[in-house]
């Protein structure tokens, strides 16, 4: 069996910090905790789980944190977490089990990093990390903001996931860090254009964001995920501004990089819903539809654009044009994964009140719900 090294870099995580470390304390080694300059009880809190604390005086720099928290490890493998990250219980069962069974020839271990969740505990948002890292191989963090951590080798793509559930959020932590370096005048990264205008994004100054993504996107240099959900994000930058067409061309600019996304045909699907050419949104909503779920993709996933949503959209689609037979299957659909929205279910009575009576008639519209 591996040894595991738990290696967290902290400040002021007193709320969150606790709840972490409990998730994991019976599968990991040894907990390392770096803490950048707290003044709450985060040290408090993480002297209940480790004595292995250690002091980093904080440089504007995430990634020069996590090496030194990772060079303090002993065991033969790393695992890294935010504070404000967890595991379920059964993702705990599962890294429990992967640790009994993980052939040490193994030099990166991804595993889902579920974002957020709709109303109904379904995850909305995911990607995916390399998140357990042989320590021999003394791979390094690289960037001051989004670090990213270097791997290569014999990746295993395992089924357990981290849970993301944040409190708070230091809102202008990174934007000022971005605006510091441009004032010293460093020249950016590919990689720092991105992320500089998401968080531009973040703080609604949609126009300079544009200006950064195209700049992103001008290099030529982007690592493809990236380069696809610059797309999306000027996509929504131009909607913020109310740009319909350049709303439009953005979508599909992510055509360059690679086949259409689920995300992209729901976007251009309900452009063409809003102008009434539903026969249009109708192919777009197909087609995303038909996406295969990723498997090893590292980049973003927005789950509802490749399950419920389409399905909703198009009982949306064909309820207007009278097609109710294909309205209620696709709401059938859509209600396979929420079986309790309220909207669903109200589409459901609605449509099986219409083709009770008119079946195969056309009607007019009634009490429907998208």
């Amino acid at each position: 069996m591996i040894s595991i090294s738990l290696c967290m870099i902290v400040k002021n995580e007193e709320e969150t910090l606790g709840r972490c470390l409990k998730s994991v304390q019976n599968i990991v080694d040894e907990i390392i905790i770096v803490d950048t300059g707290s003044t709450d009880n985060t040290k408090e809190i993480a002297l209940q789980y480790t004595d292995q604390i250690y002091d980093f005086e904080w440089i504007d720099d995430f990634a020069a944190a996590r090496n030194y928290a990772f060079s303090c490890a002993n065991k033969d493998y790393i695992f890294w977490l935010d504070a404000d990250d967890l595991l379920k219980d059964d993702d705990s069962r599962k890294l429990m089990d992967l640790k009994g069974i993980l052939d040490p020839a193994v030099d990166s271990v991804t595993m889902d990093y579920h974002l957020a969740f709709d109303e109904f505990g379904n995850v909305t948002s995911s990607v995916r990390r390399n998140r357990l890292v042989k320590r021999e191989n003394k791979f390094q963090w690289i960037g001051a903001v989004h670090e990213y951590l270097e791997v290569w080798g014999n990746i295993l793509n395992s089924d357990v996931a981290v849970t993301h559930s944040s409190l708070h959020h230091d809102s202008d932590r990174n934007l000022s860090i971005y605006e510091k370096r441009l004032l010293r005048g460093e020249v950016f990264s590919p990689r720092d254009l991105y992320y500089f205008a998401n968080e531009l994004v973040d703080h609604q100054m949609y126009e300079q964001a544009i200006c950064y993504y195209e700049k992103f996107l001008a290099t030529e240099k982007g690592w493809i995920e990236d380069n696809i959900s610059s797309c999306g994000k000027l996509a929504d930058c131009y909607h913020e501004l109310g740009d319909r067409e350049k709303e439009l061309e953005s979508s599909l600019r992510s055509f360059r990089y690679s086949s259409p996304r689920p995300e992209f045909c729901c976007r251009i699907g309900y452009h063409f819903l809003q102008q009434d050419d539903i026969r249009t949104a109708i192919f777009w909503y197909k087609l995303a539809t038909q996406h295969e779920l990723p498997g090893d993709n590292l980049g973003f996933f927005n789950h509802a654009c490749s399950t419920w949503l389409p399905h909703l959209q198009l009982c949306v689609c064909y309820d207007r044009i009278g097609e109710y037979r294909l309205a209620y299957n696709h709401n059938e659909i859509a209600r396979s994964y929420r079986p309790t929205d309220p909207k669903v279910i109200q589409n459901k009575r609605y449509l099986e009140s219409v083709l009770g009576k008119f079946e195969g008639v056309k009607v007019g519209g009634g009490d429907f719900h998208e």
